[in-house]
């Protein structure tokens, strides 16, 4: 169990959908269902040609399109709710005063350390503050926090394998968009 506060958050093997992504969840939840023994309901003959047509009709439906994305009614997987978060820290730091004052500081402060306290997935809330505790976060200017944030995000991305992000680009990316117009 991962500890948060004084309650405990859930291993990411249990059923947690924003510990991992869609496919391997529902992968996961299909292992575990087949494994689960099948007792078939008392049928006739007749009713029995029908299900079994049915059932492969929704069955091949559902397989071509909820293994690959998840419905936007569904709840987040770890990749979506990973693109979101990132998109909102990215745009708070982007947006944060130029010279923000004390409070402006000690605000910034307390939201990031309780965002990592209550961050739904386990892991990787425990994997911030750990982060947080070797590299604080740098809250003294629009610019220290906007490329602090950069170069958290960069080393999650690493541990992922995924591309890092070059931080000189943050304000074209998260504030002012590229200069040749295209996001106007």
């Amino acid at each position: 169990m991962v500890a948060r506060g004084s309650d405990l958050l859930p291993p990411p093997e249990e059923n947690c959908r924003v510990c991992t992504d869609f496919q391997s969840w529902t992968r996961k939840k299909k292992r575990k269902e087949a494994a689960a023994p099948q007792t078939p309901p008392p049928h006739t003959k007749q009713s029995s040609a029908a299900t079994v047509g049915s059932a492969a009709g929704l069955a091949g439906a559902a397989l071509s399109s909820s293994t690959t994305q998840p419905s936007s009614e569904c709840p987040p997987d770890s990749q979506v709710l990973g693109r979101s978060t990132w998109t909102f820290l990215h745009s708070m730091a982007a947006y944060y005063p130029k010279q923000p004052d004390p409070q402006d500081q000690k605000d910034m402060r307390t939201l990031l350390n309780k965002f990592a306290r209550f961050y739904p997935c386990g892991y990787c809330a425990s994997h911030l503050r750990a982060e947080m505790d070797i590299d604080p976060p740098r809250v003294e200017s629009r610019h220290e926090l906007s490329q602090w944030m950069c170069e958290t995000h960069n080393k999650v991305n690493d541990m992922l394998g995924k591309p890092v992000f070059d931080c000189a680009k943050v304000d074209e990316r998260w504030r002012d968009g590229p200069a040749d117009g295209s996001c106007d």
